[in-house]
């Protein structure tokens, strides 16, 4: 048992601290807080808390961007485990505050540059001697993608395979809100990512796109059907090019709608997704942080969110026996359960529920090390049983060995 200290209140910290609040009954945590920029926001999902699970969790005001703030409230409520859900911009401050309180880190998504739209794990990687020498341990991306599918590849490749040749990350959400027009997670991050050139490894190197410049239609399980996806650059391909180093090709794609893709493309056009400030009746603006205060909320999307998401890996290369072989790992999620359950979507269930696991192992010592850590490198095998148990059950298949994408 241990405190868990939860930064972040929007959709996916309120899946995380609702999880937590479940394991916590369980006797898996001890104690939870909930901090944000707005505590109003914590005290709301902690009312939601205690009325749905009769659990009483803290909660505070904290400036993520501040360290010495931070820092301040993890030495004061001494969690075992911080697990970051705040905005990407943040996590280098807050995995300052963690090595000055001498709190272990989690995180769901890479640092990114304010002014700049690019994953890499370059500077959190170099934080890797720093908690070392603290003797903590930073686990990233503990989301789905990054994260989950992370783990599907690392259990895949130590329980079927002898070696990796090409990895296929594919993820579909086949749910319908209803809006003309909204984003499943933060706006800015969203809309950042997808606008982006794509980017995927190729024999050794880095092959760049035009943005959704390579499709395909990929016919999905549990009566989803045939979706439309797109080759984007996302961060678990930088570190799983890393650390399985046989793998010839990675790639990640991930569904979009003509509609969604249309407002987009407008958006863009008049200049909406910029991330260079303008100047507005005399005051400065960024384009894209005034869009995402005009588009819906995505933790306001629960209950309008109907349909499924499904998302796995992909994986072909020789089985164990030396054979050719294609496995395909996946989980299916459904909008309406996971409102029923924590008054969410399943696009920010998807990323709260590894949130907690990851925070969980952690706490618990079965994740364990010092230094700076990827999902991979960590054995699968605990984070796969806990899937199962809190709302994420994955499903394994054997595809046909000569099994081929239909990418145009």
């Amino acid at each position: 048992m241990a405190k868990v200290l939860i930064i972040g209140a929007g959709g996916v910290g309120q899946v995380v601290a609702h999880k937590c609040a479940q394991v916590l009954k369980q006797g898996g945590f001890s104690e939870i807080m909930l901090a944000s920029r707005t505590k109003s926001k914590c005290d709301k999902i902690a009312a939601q808390i205690k009325a749905k699970w009769g659990v009483e969790i803290q909660t505070a005001s904290v400036d993520a961007d501040n360290v010495p703030e931070t820092a301040a409230l993890m030495k004061k409520f001494k969690p075992a485990v911080c697990i970051n859900v705040a905005l990407p911009y943040q996590d280098l401050t807050l995995m300052d505050a963690c090595l000055e309180a001498g709190v272990n880190y989690v995180d769901t998504a890479n640092y990114e540059p304010r002014d700049l739209a690019k994953f890499e794990y370059k500077w959190q990687w170099a934080y890797q001697e720093k908690f070392q020498k603290a003797g903590l341990i930073a686990l990233l991306g503990s989301g789905f993608d990054p994260g989950v599918t992370n783990v599907f590849t690392a259990w895949t490749a130590k329980h079927n395979f002898s070696r990796i040749d090409e990895l296929e990350i594919i993820d579909a959400n086949a749910g319908n809100h209803g809006l003309p027009f909204a984003t499943n997670f933060n706006p800015e991050i969203n809309l950042r990512e997808v606008s982006a050139k794509g980017r995927y490894w190729e024999n050794g190197a880095w092959v760049e796109t035009k943005p959704l410049e390579k499709g395909m239609v990929f016919d999905f399980p549990a009566g989803i059907g045939a979706k439309k996806l797109y080759c984007l650059y996302h961060e678990e391909l930088e570190s799983l090019a890393k650390h399985f180093p046989t793998l010839n090709r990675a790639r990640f794609w991930m569904t979009f709608s003509d509609n969604y893709l249309m407002h987009m493309k407008v958006l863009e056009n008049v200049g909406m997704l910029g991330i260079a400030p303008v100047k507005h009746k005399g005051q400065d603006i960024i384009p894209i942080e005034f869009l995402t205060t005009l588009l819906p909320d995505p933790a306001s999307l629960g209950p309008l969110t109907k349909g499924k998401t499904c998302i796995g890996s992909l994986v072909k290369g020789l089985g164990k026996d030396g054979k050719p072989k294609a496995t395909w790992t996946y989980n299916v999620c459904v909008h309406e359960e996971c409102y029923e359950e924590v008054g969410s979507q399943a696009i920010s269930y998807t990323t709260g529920v590894p949130a907690m696991i990851g925070g969980l192992l952690v706490a618990s010592g079965v994740w364990s090390g010092k230094g700076v850590f990827n999902m991979e490198q960590m054995n699968p095998d605990p984070f796969m049983a806990e899937l199962n148990k809190h709302g994420l059950p994955w499903v394994h298949e054997e595809l046909p060995a000569d099994f081929t994408l239909p990418v145009r």
